[in-house]
């Protein structure tokens, strides 16, 4: 007894009957994982919980591999990943009609041909404005040349009780060459040291089109505030060569004048929009050149193409004209 108490191995190797020892593979992997060291046993039983725990679903591995984005969490944060907003159905709601542009201001007295502003040109310039803007049918006259006289100073004059409305404001000009065009501005001209406007500013020409050009041009759509529920439909069958006089088609016309009209929008690679001096009025600027640029006696003004909207001369004559109108409308409810 004495002997077995002082040597363990014979508690895990029992002798056989001649005398031998015979090792006893499973009792000993038993008796003995008890003496493994604490971090080892920790290790080992690991490994034995990781090997015994049910695989992950097959269906549910193979819908993680197939759609890898939707087993990441946090997927639509945008923190994690590119964020991918929600599927969205069109709105059933339809946008408010726009009804015809009223033109008000002029006196009575102010014959046809001194009055820059169209209602059909007027509506070109309304499908550019902002949103907010194109649902106010009222555009006012706040100056004219031909009714107010040849000065800068009596338009800054006038648009003194507009400043701080949110109303937009559109500078028409003509030339000594019957070229109309101007810009569309989101503050009221003033004077300042420093420029001034947003980039909903933007600069645009326009030319009335001849009467050969007229008749040519009966293919294009109405404006939008133009009654168009008896206007039949067209279509065009393409058959043998045809000339132009054969596309003549008085009955189509929906306005009394035809114009191409142009926009140049703020290209954003610089911010000078406005720049208003006693000396004369801006809009556009850069590497030297002026996109519009009117003297303080509506005598001279300059247009070249300019950073700021990217735009082409606005007049035919070249980048310096002869100015014979000037007019500047409001465009709100204010």
């Amino acid at each position: 007894m004495e002997n077995l108490r002082s040597n363990p191995r014979n508690d895990s190797t029992p002798t056989s009957s001649s005398g031998t020892s015979t090792p006893n593979g499973g009792g000993s992997l038993l008796n003995t994982s008890w003496t493994f060291p604490q971090p080892l046993s920790h290790a080992v039983g690991g490994l034995l919980r990781r090997f015994s725990s049910d695989p992950p679903h097959k269906d549910q591995t193979r819908s993680n591999y197939a759609d890898p984005y939707n087993a990441m969490p946090n997927k639509n944060t945008g923190i994690d990943g590119v964020y991918t907003p929600p599927y969205r159905t069109a709105s059933p709601f339809q946008p408010p009609p726009l009804y015809p542009v009223n033109l008000e201001g002029y006196q009575e007295n102010t014959p046809e041909s001194a009055r820059l502003l169209s209602r059909s040109l007027a509506e070109e310039i309304r499908l550019l404005v902002p949103p907010r803007l194109q649902l106010c049918e009222e555009w006012r006259l706040v100056y004219s040349l031909e009714e107010d006289g040849v000065s800068l100073g009596t338009l800054y004059k006038k648009c003194d009780d507009l400043r701080g409305l949110r109303n937009g404001f559109v500078l028409v000009v003509r030339d000594a060459d019957g070229g109309l065009f101007g810009a569309y501005l989101t503050e009221a001209p003033h004077p300042s040291p420093h420029y001034f406007g947003t980039g909903e500013c933007f600069l645009w020409r326009a030319s009335i089109l001849s009467a050969s050009t007229h008749n040519l041009s009966q293919m294009l759509p109405p404006p939008p505030s133009a009654d168009t529920t008896n206007i039949p439909r067209t279509t065009t069958i393409s058959g043998g060569p045809t000339s132009p006089t054969s596309l003549l088609s008085p009955q189509l016309a929906s306005t009394p004048e035809r114009i191409r009209f142009k926009a140049f929008p703020y290209s954003g690679v610089n911010d000078y929009l406005i720049l208003c001096e006693p000396s004369f009025l801006s809009i556009g600027g850069g590497d030297g050149h002026y996109g519009l640029w009117l003297d303080d006696n509506f005598e001279k003004g300059v247009s070249a193409c300019c950073p700021t909207f990217g735009n082409e001369p606005l007049s035919e004559e070249g980048m310096k004209f002869e100015i014979v109108g000037v007019e500047l409308w409001s465009v709100g409810n204010n």
